[in-house]
């Protein structure tokens, strides 16, 4: 008994020495994964342990989150994802591999990358109230793309249809490569794209901003109006990254993780990383990312049930 008491703390302090992970539900080398890694670099030097970064991409995110409900909670486990798989997959499939309320425990919302209305070069509209004139001269001619049915820049795209009453029509593609490329080429006219990825083909001329839907404009893209400027009220629409971890773990595991990943968010070098690609860090209490992610179920559920949009 002496011994097994003896060794008892060994073992668990072994056990907290484990490399951590962050399971990405991301492709590796995108801007996403560039800031997954970011966090574990800086992760791995604030609790002194290494953290890598295991990318789980495909199936909307829907395999990353349950490779993370599956995981031991022990705090050594995370998942780094974007809020739509978390909030907008349990409204459009009919059956998933995890419970996106109960499986998760949420740490940390990390950031919010708005939205940017793209139009192709050669529209006839410069901003929202001349493309808005020229949907309603001419319903269903106009064309939008995505990524693929049920992705955050198609629901982008509804939203703008329910808020404005414009009859355009949705393309979408396999992929948001493949749907910048459309809008560049000229093959349809409107793109929602977050300004992650928007910010070069803006800069570089290739397509024209038309409105940004954050509260604010972006200091990345200045000359950019939000949609409350350009007359449509309360238009709103963004991807937003944050840290969980499987149920039940441990609540002084995820006060440590929360209290680390805050400390990053205000790091002025990471800060300055993530501003200059257009992105607004967040931080703040596990209480406020679920409020966040029960907010943003209830805002898409209404967009979903109108259109009656299921996963393609």
């Amino acid at each position: 008994m002496a011994f097994t008491l003896c060794i008892a703390p060994t073992l668990a302090q072994d056990f907290a020495r484990l490399p951590m992970r962050i399971v990405a539900a991301t492709p590796a080398g995108g801007a996403a994964d560039v800031n997954a890694r970011r966090i574990a670099d800086r992760l791995s030097r604030a609790l002194k342990q290494s953290v890598i970064v295991q990318n789980v991409a495909g199936g909307a995110g829907n395999i990353a989150a349950a490779t993370i409900a599956d995981a031991t909670p022990n705090g050594n486990s995370m998942l780094f994802v974007a809020h739509p798989v978390l909030a907008v997959n349990p409204l459009l499939y009919a059956k998933l591999p995890f419970n996106a309320e109960r499986d998760f425990q949420p740490v940390v919302l990390l950031s919010k990358t708005p939205h940017v209305l793209l139009a192709h070069s050669g529209l006839a509209a410069t901003n929202v109230n001349e493309l808005l004139a020229l949907a309603r001269a001419r319903p269903g001619a106009l064309n939008f793309a995505s990524g693929g049915t049920g992705t955050s820049i198609h629901l982008a795209g509804e939203l703008l249809r329910d808020a404005t009453g414009i009859d355009i029509t949705h393309v979408p593609y396999k992929g948001g490569a493949p749907a910048v490329t459309a809008l560049i080429g000229g093959e349809i006219q409107l793109l929602f794209d977050s300004t992650l990825t928007a910010i070069a083909h803006v800069r570089g001329g290739r397509v024209r901003g038309l409105a940004i839907a954050s509260t604010a404009r972006s200091g990345s893209l200045p000359d950019i109006p939000t949609f409350e400027e350009s007359g449509v009220r309360g238009f709103e629409s963004s991807i937003a990254h944050g840290i969980l971890v499987p149920a039940k773990t441990p609540a002084s595991a995820v006060g440590e993780l929360n209290k680390a990943l805050n400390d990053i968010l205000a790091d002025p070098v990471y800060r300055k990383q993530m501003t200059e690609l257009g992105a607004d860090l967040i931080g703040g209490s596990t209480k406020e990312f679920l409020s966040f992610l029960d907010a943003e179920r209830r805002k898409w559920s209404a967009v979903i049930k109108r259109r009656g949009i299921r996963a393609g």
